[in-house]
């Protein structure tokens, strides 16, 4: 082989890769053209997305269970999926996400609040409380002691929800018969049935005079 052809060769290797690359861009462009106007609208809507969250957020300042929280939050976010996303309190939980379950049930200064309706940066500057923060430590709450007491209940997931309503339920004055318990608690489902037991231990706390 001689010098010439041996210098000829990378010159038509380099000529073929920018062949390979100009039709792969062509090909690119091509299809991009012919697109349906409804795939280019969706791509153009998923990036407005993308920097709707980049840019549109929002300074928050609250305090959770006694301890301050500062947050930037997409204004869109609901209380419970910051508190379960953002700072991981996994005790509240998402049942039905509409409101109609009340398994999501905080207390915000001192109210019952479906936290799956409420949007986070509505909060600013207020004192919410969820499951995590009734125990003092390792001493749980007289709410917490009776719903394991009388067994209110089953499979767990609505019992944060129940335990927070049953507290307010009490705090608010709605605890003064069997009746007035069932109606003021009526907004927390439990698909376990153990409503029977959910009521005798409100009903024990409220007896003693317990309060949180």
């Amino acid at each position: 082989m001689n010098q010439d052809n041996a210098s000829e060769k990378p010159e038509k290797l380099h000529s073929s890769d920018s062949r390979r690359d100009f039709l792969k861009t062509t090909s690119i462009l091509t299809a991009i053209a012919v697109a349906p106007a409804t795939v280019a609208k969706a791509a153009k809507h998923e990036l407005g997305e993308k920097i709707s969250v980049a840019l549109e957020t929002t300074p928050v300042s609250f305090k959770v269970n006694g301890v301050k929280k500062q947050l930037n939050l997409e204004p869109r976010s609901t209380l419970l999926d910051v508190l379960r996303e953002q700072l991981n309190l996994t005790g509240t939980k998402k049942g039905c996400d509409y409101g109609q379950c009340g398994a999501c049930t905080v207390h915000v200064n001192g109210q019952r609040v479906l936290s799956c309706l409420s949007l986070a940066v509505m909060h600013e500057g207020e004192e919410i409380t969820t499951i995590e923060g009734l125990a003092k430590g390792e001493e749980l709450h007289p709410m917490q002691q009776a719903f394991i007491k009388h067994d209110g209940f089953q499979c767990g997931y609505c019992t944060p929800g129940q335990i927070m309503s049953a507290v307010a339920c009490i705090n608010e004055g709605h605890a003064n018969n069997e009746d007035d318990i069932r109606e003021f608690m009526s907004g927390n489902i439990c698909r376990c049935g153990a409503y029977p037991n959910i009521v005798k231990a409100i009903q024990e706390v409220k007896n003693g005079g317990q309060k949180s």
